[in-house]
């Protein structure tokens, strides 16, 4: 990928100041992209601070405002997602992540936008019952959706499926792991667990596994996508199957602290992902730290093939262990551990 090959082409990214889309818009720019980014009012601008970015302040919800961000584009990455594990009340996420990207994509057709990257998620994958990495093709439904992220997420897919055999929709999706990296600012929930780790707080894990990639390498992949990608192909965007254990013990290395001995049975965690969730609702706290959908999601291994994008898009993730160092890094350096 020559820089600067992009020169000229103006590219909306939504989700620019997120985990994810903050990478893809830093690997845009180096692609020589005119990048413009979709933001809220009030969003948390820190991961786009003092990047060349015209930001154009609309709402996935406000469809006059999407058609004015993607006024004179050719080029859209629709990253954006309500990623929360838990949630009171999960209306919002739905009207974000599945009307959301359907208003988009409207707009983006009627925009005559020329190539679309539409960022997915594994969540949306079917897992294998060997527990062999899945692929793109591994099936799930619906029905196999834990929580309401990844339902919202399954049903936006689809709603871009439909579109692209319907509509003549110029996407690519791309199907992201568990990204792990520098400007995780919320943190994302892997992020929280790699602070919690780095910090020593936890000395026990479940029997559990993760695919852990560089958040800049699934930045790369979204490029690779946009350049090389077939619209209508799904690529998975992956780095390593890694057990928990194996994570933890990764970063007890780094941090040179303990790596947890204690394996925990699922069934005893999920009363107290009960009671942290009524307390959370009793209380009106954030998200509680273990959730029933995330002890019903740990009883699977997420693991997940990415030899399609290897091979159709040349995508080429470095080690977790990488990412990890540099997730941890980025958190020492901004106050999230000691």
């Amino acid at each position: 990928m020559a820089k600067g090959r992009w020169t000229h082409m103006t590219a909306l990214v939504t989700g620019a100041s997120g985990f994810v889309g903050s990478a893809v818009t830093r690997c845009l720019i180096d692609a020589g992209f005119d990048v413009r980014a979709l933001m809220r009012p009030h969003s948390d601008r820190r991961n786009i601070e003092g990047l060349a970015v015209e930001v154009a302040t609309g709402d996935l919800t406000d469809v006059a405002s999407l058609e004015r961000a993607l006024d004179g584009c050719r080029a859209l990455f629709h990253v954006a997602a309500d990623y929360r594990l838990w949630v009171r009340d999960p209306a919002p996420m739905f009207g974000a992540n599945v009307d959301g990207t359907r208003h988009l994509m409207r707009a983006a057709l009627a925009a005559g936008v020329e190539r679309i990257v539409y960022t997915s998620s594994v969540a949306t994958l079917g897992l294998r019952r060997d527990g062999q990495p899945a692929d793109e093709d591994t099936p799930s439904t619906v029905a196999d959706m834990i929580g309401a992220y990844k339902r919202s997420k399954f049903l936006a897919e689809a709603e871009v499926r439909r579109m692209i055999e319907d509509d003549g929709l110029p996407a690519v999706i791309v199907h992201p792991s568990a990204p792990v990296g520098p400007r995780d600012v919320k943190p994302t929930p892997t992020g929280r667990m790699i602070v919690e780790a780095a910090m020593g707080r936890m000395p026990a894990y479940v029997d559990t596994g993760l695919n852990v990639v560089h958040v800049d390498d699934v930045a790369g992949g979204h490029l690779l996508a946009f350049e090389k990608g077939v619209v209508g192909e799904r690529y998975i965007l992956g780095g390593e199957d890694m057990s928990l254990k194996h994570i933890l013990d990764e970063i007890a290395a780094i941090t040179g602290r303990p790596a947890p001995r204690v394996r925990l049975p699922h069934n005893l965690i999920l009363p107290v992902a009960l009671v942290a969730e009524a307390w959370t609702r009793l209380s009106g706290g954030g998200e509680p730290f273990v959730t029933v959908d995330g002890v019903r999601m740990a009883k699977k291994r997420m693991y997940f093939s990415s030899a399609k994008a290897r091979r159709d898009l040349g995508y080429g993730p470095r080690p977790a262990r990488q990412a990890l160092v540099d997730a941890i890094a980025w958190f020492r350096e901004n106050g999230y551990c000691r």
